[in-house]
């Protein structure tokens, strides 16, 4: 199967019949584009940390005012409301998910509760919270890799040593397969730039070798000028012919398949930004403990830390602002004309590929020194 670009669904697992109607509704509202909605977010994002353990050539964090926090669990508490209406939980964001010290609590914690469980990882810890992913039945796990070998992967990934992370790939398919599980449904993300996108085709090879069932390429978004060189920006040719090779290579393995456009034939034509739809669909938390559109903003609307109550986070006035905003091309947030969002953007357009001198980033509300309290409890 090939997906050319993220639509308003998630991924398919058995939902509770609550979480069903929740989703329908959701969907409905987001059709109507009501800014007040009535409905539960389908998916809510927790950032446990926007700190790592290793350093990309190409990672924003290594471009911006960075202050690293980690998600407070007490935090969750005020989000529980929701746990048996949403269909997923994300646990990630600029950072490294699995470095966060209450990790395998925070697994335990949410397995109590209907939640769907995603995190996407730099792979270097997979060893380590190898027994976690079982016992607290993760159910989708994204692995960065942007290249087939030692020799690309590891110099764009410092800190990241691909043999290692496909040994520990290795045994959790292994696992998966021996227990006959259907669970974690794991996949390679792929940051394609011109130094590597020639290892696309590769990626395909290396997961059917491990059993992973799904590769998902994205473009690097150059953030500073030494990395201008390496966006696929006018490359259209080269991208095209490279995505076709691994196509043919994916329906040959029986790989799923996720690739941006290719330049030039984006159906977003000249729309600023495809659809946005996660202020409708989502719910973010930053690290910080700051409610953010998504991601790729640098928009902090409110802190989470000032409200009791579910409702007054999902419908506050600064959410139902964005819902208005968010796609309306006269009220636009200036970071969502630049959308580099590998969902949304419009791979048409220079400022999806380059946003060097931009402010692209979060700017982290919390101190330094800020550290979480083993008495934590959720």
């Amino acid at each position: 199967m090939i997906l050319r670009a993220k639509n308003k669904t998630l991924f398919e697992s058995t939902i509770t019949e609550q979480q069903q109607q929740n989703s329908n509704l959701n969907l409905l509202e987001t059709d109507k584009q009501q800014v007040m909605l009535t409905s539960y977010p389908r998916r809510i994002v927790a950032e446990l940390t926007n700190a790592c353990n290793i350093n990309c050539i190409m990672c924003g964090r290594e471009h911006a005012d960075f202050k690293p926090s980690f998600f407070d669990v007490r935090w969750f508490k005020v989000l529980e409301e929701a746990f048996t209406h949403t269909e997923e939980i994300v646990l990630h964001g600029w950072g490294e998910p699995t470095i966060h010290p209450q990790f395998e609590r925070i697994l335990r914690y949410l397995n109590g509760f209907p939640l769907r469980k995603y995190f996407c990882t730099n792979g270097t810890t997979l060893n380590e919270i190898h027994d976690m992913i079982f016992d607290h039945h993760v159910d989708i796990i994204a692995v960065s890799l942007d290249g087939a070998d030692s020799h690309t992967n590891d110099l764009i990934r410092y800190g990241s040593k691909i043999s290692d992370i496909t040994t520990s790939l290795k045994a959790i398919t292994n696992h998966r397969q021996k227990n006959n599980l259907d669970y974690p449904h794991v996949n390679f993300v792929f940051t394609a730039m011109k130094r590597n996108i020639d290892q696309l085709p590769d990626m395909i090879r290396l997961a059917s070798e491990i059993g992973v069932t799904e590769v998902k390429a994205v473009y690097l978004t150059s953030f500073s000028e030494n990395m201008d060189r390496e966006a696929l920006y006018k490359e259209r040719d080269r991208v095209k012919t490279i995505f076709e090779k691994t196509i043919e290579l994916a329906k040959a393995n029986n790989i799923m398949i996720k690739l941006p456009y290719v330049q030039g034939e984006d159906p977003a034509g000249t729309m600023v930004h495809r659809e946005c739809f996660f202020a409708y669909r989502d719910l973010f938390i930053g690290s910080d403990g700051f409610v953010r559109p998504c991601v790729s903003t640098s928009d902090a609307l409110f802190d989470i830390r000032q409200y009791k109550d579910f409702s007054e986070i999902w419908n506050h006035d600064s959410l139902q602002n964005y819902r208005k905003q968010v796609n309306n091309i006269e009220n636009m947030p200036d970071g969502c004309r630049r959308c580099y969002h590998s969902t949304c953007a419009n791979w048409n357009k220079k400022a999806s590929f380059i946003q060097t001198g931009q402010l692209f980033s979060p700017e982290w509300k919390t101190e330094k020194s800020n550290q979480l309290r083993k008495d934590n409890t959720c």
